[in-house]
């Protein structure tokens, strides 16, 4: 499987937007579309000049959302011929199955700063789905899935500091316990 290997950082510049790809670090001065001398599109020339036809401003909206969860087309086709299979506006039904994926899962339960760290952390098998270890990141959860995280220390510690840093960067001072997967 590919993977892309250039900086994350062109992937929002091109967009014009946040997409927040290196966790944190977006939120900081230091991210490039905060910057206003480089506020261009990657590349020589930056954005081109004129109108954006339709079919453009389609495109963008489709890149855009591969670009933030993080897909290739192949993927992004099958999650949305799924879309178009069921029931409902295809628009918010692809969403809505792209939110149910077990990396963007993880990501939005604050176990891993960005949704590449959370599809590594899947991957790694860090994580267990209804108590079944997971190690595919396009695993569709569903509602009442209990997702925890592997019994070992090495687990509890790289997910206990990630929810600290979390608590910490939105001005909460609680803490967090990540619970033995294995103890029930």
């Amino acid at each position: 499987m590919g993977r892309y290997l250039d900086s994350s950082c062109k992937q929002c510049r091109r967009e014009g937007m946040k997409l927040m790809l290196k966790g944190i670090r977006c939120e900081t001065a230091k991210c490039p579309v905060e910057k206003k001398q480089r506020n261009l599109a990657p590349g020589m020339h930056g954005w081109r000049r004129g109108r954006v036809s339709e079919y453009g401003v389609r495109l963008r909206e489709k890149q855009k959302i591969k670009r933030y969860y993080g897909l290739f087309e192949r993927q992004f086709m099958r999650y949305f011929r799924e879309a178009e299979r069921l029931k409902g506006n295809t628009g918010e039904t692809l969403l809505q199955l792209l939110e149910r994926r077990l990396d963007n899962v993880v990501y939005k339960l604050n176990f891993a700063p960005s949704r590449k760290a959370a599809r590594q952390l899947v991957a790694h098998g860090h994580i267990y789905v209804n108590g079944q270890k997971v190690n595919v990141s396009d695993y569709t959860t569903k509602i009442g899935d209990k997702i925890t995280i592997k019994g070992s220390e090495k687990s509890v510690k790289k997910v206990k500091e990630q929810l600290e840093r979390a608590a910490i960067s939105s001005g909460k001072t609680r803490s967090y316990y990540c619970r033995n997967a294995r103890s029930g």
